[in-house]
C-alpha cells in the first residue's frame, strides 16, 4: 500500500477558534491550490475532516492547519490509495465539528482516559467493563468488537438520550459502570466521554485514535475486531492493516452494502438500494437516475462530474 501515489489523511482537533469564519477562506484557497480534495469542517470547538492529494499537497495544508491555534499537535490518521477518493474541495462552518446537539459541552475541560490500541483488548474482555460502540448504526452493522452495545442510533444527536437512558437501566441494576467507548477515528468518543463525565460518570475510557489506529496496530490474529470498518470516503470500508474491504455504497442513501444488498432486486446503481427504497419516491429515484447519468457521461468522456464549487455553509 505504501507505493499507492494519493495520501489521505484523517484529522480533527479540539481547538479553541474565536472566529473560525475568517480561517476558512485561506485553508479552502490552499487546498484548492495544491489539488488536494476532501471536507473540512471548521467550528469555534476545532477542526475535523479527511483530505486526499498528492504528498507534497497534502503535506502543505497540513501544515497550515498545525500552525492553527492549539493545532499544534494535531494526530493525523494517514493510508494511501490508488486513485483520489474525493470529487470536491470543501471547508464547511459548523456550529460542532461532530454534530452531538451539546453545543455548550467542553471536551477540552474533561475527556475519558485515553486507551492505546495495544492495550484495548485487556480493558474490552474484563467482565465489568461496559463496552459501547458510539458510531450509528449502518457502520456498526459491517463491523464492530465483540460484546460491544449497538445504541441503534441513527445520528450522534441521539446518543445523550440513549446514554442517560443506559446509565438510569444499569444504575437499577445496582451496577456502577465502568465505560470504554470506541468510534472510528475518536472523535465521536472525545464528545462521548466528554458527555459522560459531565454527567457525573467517572470511569470512563475510550479508544484512542479509534478502530481505523486499532485496525493498522493489533495483528488481525489478536484482533477483537470483527467484521469491516465504514470509513467517509470513496474505499467505503477497511479491515485489518487498513485494507480496503468488500462494501459498496448506496449514492443515494450513502449507506454501505454488501453482496446481498447489491445483488437485490431494489439496488440499482446510483439510484436506491433494499435500505433506501422504501424510504425514497419515485421522483427522488429519478433525480438520483438523472444525476448518475450524468455522471456515467462525464467518466466516458474522462472527465470528472464534480457539480458546483463549494460556497460557505453553515450548520443550520
Amino acid at each position: 500500500m505504501s507505493n499507492l501515489p494519493i495520501r489521505i489523511a484523517a484529522l480533527y482537533q479540539f481547538a479553541r477558534f474565536d472566529d473560525p469564519k475568517t480561517l476558512r477562506a485561506p485553508l479552502l484557497a490552499l487546498c484548492e491550490a495544491n489539488g488536494v480534495r476532501g471536507t473540512l469542517l471548521l467550528a469555534r470547538e476545532g477542526i475535523n475532516g479527511t483530505i486526499a492529494g498528492s504528498d507534497f499537497g497534502v503535506e502543505a495544508v497540513l501544515r497550515h492547519i498545525r500552525a492553527l491555534p492549539g493545532c499544534n499537535a494535531i494526530e493525523v490518521k494517514e493510508s494511501r490509495a490508488e486513485g483520489l477518493p474525493f470529487h470536491r474541495t470543501k471547508v464547511r462552518l459548523k456550529k460542532e465539528i461532530v454534530t452531538m446537539g451539546q453545543p455548550d459541552l467542553d471536551p477540552l475541560a474533561g475527556v475519558g482516559t485515553y486507551v492505546a490500541p495495544e492495550d484495548w483488548n485487556a480493558l474490552i474482555s474484563d467482565p465489568d467493563t461496559i463496552v459501547i460502540d458510539t458510531r450509528n448504526n449502518y457502520e456498526v452493522q459491517i463491523g464492530s468488537f465483540e460484546g460491544a452495545i449497538d445504541p441503534q442510533t441513527t445520528s450522534f444527536r441521539e446518543f445523550p438520550e440513549w446514554f442517560r437512558a443506559k446509565r438510569a437501566e444499569l444504575e437499577a441494576e445496582g451496577r456502577s459502570p465502568k465505560i470504554a467507548m470506541f468510534c472510528t477515528g475518536g472523535i465521536r468518543c472525545e464528545k462521548s466521554t466528554a458527555f459522560a463525565r459531565a454527567e457525573g460518570v467517572e470511569d470512563v475510557f475510550h479508544l484512542k485514535g479509534g478502530i481505523l489506529n486499532y485496525l493498522e496496530h493489533v495483528p488481525e490474529d489478536e484482533s477483537l475486531w470483527r467484521g469491516e470498518c465504514f470509513v467517509f470516503d470513496e474505499r467505503v470500508s477497511v479491515g485489518h492493516g487498513l485494507a480496503p474491504g468488500d462494501h459498496g455504497l448506496c449514492r443515494a442513501c450513502r449507506r454501505p452494502l454488501d453482496r446481498d444488498d447489491m445483488a437485490h432486486a431494489h439496488y440499482v446503481e446510483g439510484v436506491s438500494c433494499p435500505r433506501c427504497y422504501p424510504e425514497r419516491s419515485d421522483e427522488q429515484r429519478a433525480r438520483y437516475a438523472e444525476r448518475h447519468r450524468q455522471a456515467e457521461l462525464a467518466r466516458s468522456r474522462g472527465e470528472e462530474h464534480i457539480g458546483r464549487r463549494e460556497e460557505p455553509t453553515t450548520d443550520g
